[in-house]
């Protein structure tokens, strides 16, 4: 967590950063110690769990889109309650399919999907998800999606994130191209003042088609990672610092995290 600090704020005292590291482990702590009070949520009180104000704009755009039969890609990231995330979207506007890499053992796998899936959402395994992914968008439906980790350069583009060069996901922004769906970036964090989760959200992004590819997976993969950093700067202490989120480095670059 320390180093990935020391990366993405070079100008933070070693006194902020080690506050900053500590929040990290305290907002995984609570997300780990709330997933067993998932169950327990309802229609009813979920409102008294999370605030879902995304202001008047927000809903005039979901109906609109809506109602030109367009999807709906939700970017998000490691950074507060994600899980929390897709049950308020499955209650509040409409179940969510969301793109997942399926958990090494079996048992937490079923008790992670008993939960996720409770509200009608629905886990897609993120390792042949594309063309599903494509599918739900076209159909006008919600699709949610992880943007925020570190990329196999096969999988991925270099986009600035903090100002360095972070290979990121290209499936999320081909996915977009391809569907015509709008982009949503997306966090439910938690609000210490009101003792809850609320969602926050950066600008809905339009995916850029030109007709060349590979620079519009590009510009759009640079437009909602764009959108998450600045989210993660207002709120830098509930992110998940400790992932090596630029081991995979350009061509001749040198190892950000050797020594």
């Amino acid at each position: 967590a320390i180093r990935n600090l020391e990366l993405a704020y070079p100008e933070m005292s070693p006194e902020e950063r080690q506050r900053t590291a500590r929040g990290t482990f305290e907002s995984l702590g609570r997300v780990l110690g709330e997933a067993s009070q998932l169950r327990k949520i309802t229609p009813e009180n979920i409102r008294d769990i999370v605030d879902f104000d995304l202001g008047p704009e927000i809903d005039a755009l979901y109906e609109k889109v809506k109602k030109e039969r367009r999807g709906i890609l939700i970017t998000t990231g490691h950074m507060g309650n994600w899980e929390l995330l897709v049950q308020g979207f499955a209650i509040l506007y409409e179940p969510i399919s969301f793109l997942a890499r399926p958990i090494d053992n079996p048992l937490i796998e079923d008790m992670a999907n008993s939960l996720r899936t409770r509200f009608g959402a629905r886990p897609i395994n993120k390792s042949n998800s594309a063309m599903t992914g494509i599918s739900i968008l076209r159909e006008g439906g919600f699709l949610g999606a992880l943007v925020d980790v570190n990329a196999h350069p096969k999988e991925g583009v270099f986009v600035p994130f903090f100002g360095i060069p972070a290979c990121t996901t290209s499936g999320a922004a081909l996915m977009a191209i391809r569907s015509g769906a709008l982009i949503f970036p997306c966090f439910c964090v938690y609000d210490a003042e009101a003792g809850k989760y609320k969602f926050v959200h950066g600008d809905p992004i339009e995916p850029t088609i030109t007709g060349d590819r590979k620079a519009d997976v590009l510009a759009t993969t640079e437009a909602f990672t764009r959108e998450i950093e600045a989210i993660i700067r207002r709120y830098p202490d509930q992110w998940l610092w400790i992932h090596k989120r630029w081991k995979t480095r350009p061509k001749g670059e040198p190892d950000l995290y050797r020594g």
